[in-house]
């Protein structure tokens, strides 16, 4: 009887996770059809991209103009290369133990797959720089004026965990992607509900551009972009 009871309330956990995660799905596919417009009216001064990875989206921006020059928070020297010579630098918002710990999707631990899900865990952001970017299926280019640039600029700047005086908090590790990339310390908790690409999505919102309502993934936003 009690191994009946066990396997009854197992079997309905599995169903009410089933059901959970398929209505999770259904909602994030709906509502991401809903569209907010660009802002009308802007000029086309400062060119982006988002660029993604099949999964993960990335805010590519030019690493210096007369607005910001990244580089001076964002440094050449935290890289491997240490390559000044870079155009672009992209930035991408996410799960400090996914990006830290999982350099291979074989590689992902339980605990840390938990964490991401939950909330629970920390974030970071992850700098790629690159010495040229081109339009592609999985590169999108797009037009903002300098007003949203700046708009951009804060929101992209607020993401970022500060030190006293103001500086980005570098995260020392091996477990870089490429030769031209680093992690920095971030705000904020990764969720179901708040993504990487839900952070990429709300840059674009904030600067003003086409975007989704929300979205957990970056079919989402590449949708708005064919």
């Amino acid at each position: 009887m009690i191994l009946k009871r066990v396997f009854k309330k197992t079997l309905f956990s599995l169903l009410l996770f089933l059901v959970l995660l398929i209505m999770y799905f259904f909602l994030a596919f709906l509502i991401s059809k809903i569209t907010i417009e660009k802002e009308v009216n802007s000029k086309e001064e400062v060119t982006i991209f988002i660029m993604t990875n099949g999964v993960h989206t990335d805010i590519v921006l030019p690493v210096k103009n007369e607005q910001i020059n990244w580089s001076k928070k964002i440094k050449f020297e935290n890289t491997i290369t240490k390559d000044s010579t870079a155009k672009y630098v992209a930035l991408g918002w996410g799960d400090r133990g996914f990006y830290l710990e999982t350099p291979e999707w074989e590689d992902l631990k339980l605990s840390v797959a938990l964490k991401a899900a939950t909330g629970l865990g920390s974030s970071a952001i992850h700098t790629t720089f690159y010495s040229k970017v081109s339009e592609s299926k999985m590169c999108k280019k797009i037009l903002i004026s300098k007003e949203q640039y700046k708009r951009l600029i804060l929101f992209i700047d607020n993401s970022f965990q500060k030190d006293s005086f103001g500086n980005y908090i570098h995260i020392k590790t091996n477990a870089n992607y490429n030769n031209s990339d680093a992690f920095y310390e971030a705000k904020g908790s990764y969720s179901l509900f708040y993504t990487c690409n839900t952070w990429a999505n709300n840059g674009l919102k904030t600067s003003g551009q086409r975007c989704c309502f929300w979205t957990p993934f970056d079919t989402g936003i590449f949708s708005k972009y064919k």
